[in-house]
């Protein structure tokens, strides 16, 4: 049962304005410690250098796609327990069955509520206190 405010987040997404709304929801939920990445190129980088506990990532960016950096993550030894939610705006079922596949922990459609968020959290880790 972790306290929000010690879970490390990434959050990865090609849209400026989308990371904005995810840190913004998380930090209502209480998670402080909140890095971005524009890609999955640059957040494999950022991970290598600092892990964290949380990787919330889109899934349609450019070059390396959210389903190629849960892959290279679950991959990697050191990183391959890191919690990961794939945000996406297509809530297909082929899209979710891979991600499934390759290990991701949860999924969030967009648009998406700090509420709706918050329970993704919470399949992942536990209640937040």
């Amino acid at each position: 049962m972790p306290a929000a405010s010690a879970i490390r987040t990434l959050v990865v997404d090609d849209q400026l304005t989308m990371r904005s709304l995810v840190r913004a929801s998380l930090q209502q939920i209480g998670v402080r410690d909140i890095e971005e990445a524009p890609d999955g190129e640059a957040a494999l980088r950022s991970l290598l250098v600092q892990p964290v506990h949380l990787v919330i990532s889109d899934f349609n960016m450019p070059n390396l796609d959210g389903l190629s950096l849960l892959r290279a993550i679950r991959a990697h030894p050191p990183l391959s327990k890191t919690a990961f939610i794939m945000l996406t705006g297509r809530a297909d079922r082929e899209l979710v069955q891979r991600a499934v596949q390759f290990g991701v922990n949860n999924y969030l459609v967009k648009p998406f509520t700090t509420a709706q968020l918050k329970e993704k959290l919470e399949a992942v880790f536990g209640p937040l206190t």
